[in-house]
């Protein structure tokens, strides 16, 4: 292989343009390819994008000129399709979630190991610098003893958000609802910033959403309560009812300081001496509260950008596939719990 990474994705929806755009930006990436089962959207990615186009699967990954790819295809076909690709000697990004159940989530993880090649569960969020430097404060132990945390994302999707994809929350392929489908990504900088959780107490359900005229599979609304391996307290709440739809909001408390994180914005940082090197106070940006679109590819930059960088030079790959079990086994954790009505131990 030449000093480049060729990719090819698979899926050519929403999604899949923040990808393209993102290998466009990057050093050492090119896109070379795509494949979708539905011809439109195919040929209308490969007509703007340049790139050779396949309706096979199989035949992408025969292509010995793509070297990754990018799953960006509806949830319930990741894990399958990653190891297939896998297999076939290609690297992987996948967008989330990487499976619908621990299982799935686990063979993808042992592929990953079985083969050697190197994959990464999309989780942008971390990479976001606010996200770091609140990592960095709680590594300094700026906080104190860690006591309270909350993640709030009240989040509003009409029904017609629902209609446009026959995938769309169903429990075959989206796996779930607000918490796996819109909230995962909040849970996971959730999971990242305050290590893992010992126990579940939660309640999922659908309120409020349609499809086709009747009550979603999966639930529009989602609370839970969790304990910390740390000591730590924690609550969970996600929405796709909530209008007009509000910033994802991480709040971290300990007995010597607190600090808010609206987004990638730092909006208070109330940690005695310990400085923030970073704005505070600024305005959520790049929200995907009400529109799931309505967000920029810089996370996405940073995180293909380090899979590129670790197969060319061998850099850390900082989000490995055992990283997006993590945020999978809390939801998961959480649907269980409400349909039990037990606390889930983790």
């Amino acid at each position: 292989m030449d000093k480049k990474v060729r990719f090819g994705i698979i899926g050519c929806g929403a999604i899949a343009k923040f990808h393209a755009k993102s290998i466009r930006e990057i050093a050492g990436a090119e896109l070379v390819a795509a494949f979708s089962p539905r011809r439109p959207s195919l040929d209308k990615f490969v007509a703007e994008y340049g790139v050779k186009g396949y309706d096979t699967l199989e035949a992408l990954l025969e292509d010995p000129q793509v070297d990754a790819v990018s799953i960006c295809s509806p949830s319930g076909l990741h894990t399958s399709q990653a190891i297939a690709a896998m297999k076939a000697g290609k690297h992987v990004v996948c967008e989330k979630p990487m499976s619908l159940t621990l299982a799935e989530a686990d063979a993808l993880i042992a592929a990953e190991k079985e083969t050697g090649m190197k994959v990464c569960i999309i989780s942008q969020y971390r990479f976001a610098a606010s996200t770091q430097e609140v990592k960095r404060a709680i590594d300094a132990g700026a906080f104190g003893r860690i006591t309270h945390a909350s993640l709030s994302m009240r989040y509003y999707r009409a029904n017609a958000y629902y209609d446009s994809g026959a995938w769309r929350a169903t429990k075959a392929m989206d796996g779930g609802g607000a918490m796996m489908n819109q909230g995962i990504h909040g849970v996971d900088v959730f999971r990242y910033l305050l290590g893992p959780v010992k126990t579940i107490n939660g309640i999922a359900r659908c309120l409020t959403r349609e499809k086709g005229g009747k009550p979603l599979e999966v639930e529009d609304a989602a609370a839970a309560v969790l304990e910390f391996e740390n000591g730590a307290l924690g609550i969970i709440e996600g929405s796709t009812t909530c209008y007009p739809g509000y910033p994802r909001r991480i709040v971290i408390s300990g007995d010597k300081g607190s600090v808010v994180l609206e987004e990638n914005s730092i909006i208070n940082w109330d940690l005695g001496d310990f400085e923030c090197r970073l704005p505070v106070g600024a305005q959520a940006k790049n929200s995907g509260a009400s529109d799931p679109m309505a967000i920029d590819n810089a996370g996405h930059v940073l995180q293909i950008g380090n899979l590129v960088r670790s197969i060319l030079s061998g850099e850390e790959l900082l989000a490995t596939a055992y990283s997006g079990r993590l945020p999978l086994e809390i939801i998961l954790g959480i649907y269980e719990s409400s349909e039990t009505r037990k606390t889930v131990t983790l």
